[in-house]
């Protein structure tokens, strides 16, 4: 058979495929409902948060960071944070990593959300090899505000104090936004 009868085959098997084809119920998809607020503990790797400011103190540094929304503890509100931050300039570099509890005052939908929350930390400097009480076991603080942005975005302000509030550091950045 010549490749223009093939064609003509071909042709002629789509025509009739097309011709008795109808719509499946499969092919219709109707949403799941929507699900209430779960109020367990979910614990994953829900988002992150990417941030830059200043330490404030007489020698004033830049401070960047990054964090880690872990999951929920008792609900959407009350969640979980891991954070990494450097102090560069102005003397030695600071290093702080934290893990932290935050408690949102209002719900995910508010337009803007602010938040408090504490948990430990370790801080550590340049010169930490030199220093008997370094790295140091740090308690620290937290309250800022998430103010949407985008659909997947939230813009942040944070202050953190930072071993029992010796160092304070104010961060302005930008962090995912869950389940929307």
């Amino acid at each position: 058979m010549s490749p223009l009868g093939w064609a003509g085959v071909l042709l002629a098997a789509v025509g009739s495929a097309l011709a008795v084809a109808r719509p499946l119920p499969a092919q219709t998809f109707a949403p799941p409902p929507v699900q209430p607020e779960a109020q367990g503990t979910s614990l994953g790797l829900f988002g992150f948060g990417v941030r830059g400011g200043m330490t404030l103190k007489s020698a004033a540094q830049v401070a960047l960071g990054a964090t880690l929304d872990l999951g929920d503890l008792r609900g959407e509100r009350l969640r979980l944070r891991a954070s990494g931050d450097l102090g560069v300039g102005h003397g030695a570099d600071t290093y702080v990593g934290s893990l932290e509890a935050l408690y949102r005052l209002t719900g995910g939908a508010a337009r803007a959300v602010p938040y408090v929350g504490a948990g430990p930390g370790v801080g550590a400097h340049t010169d930490c090899g030199n220093d008997a009480h370094c790295p140091a076991l740090w308690f620290n603080a937290v309250v800022g505000v998430e103010i949407r942005y985008r659909a997947a975005f939230n813009w942040l302000v944070e202050y953190h104090g930072v071993n029992l509030f010796r160092e304070g550091r104010i961060y302005v950045g930008l962090t995912t936004r869950r389940g929307l």
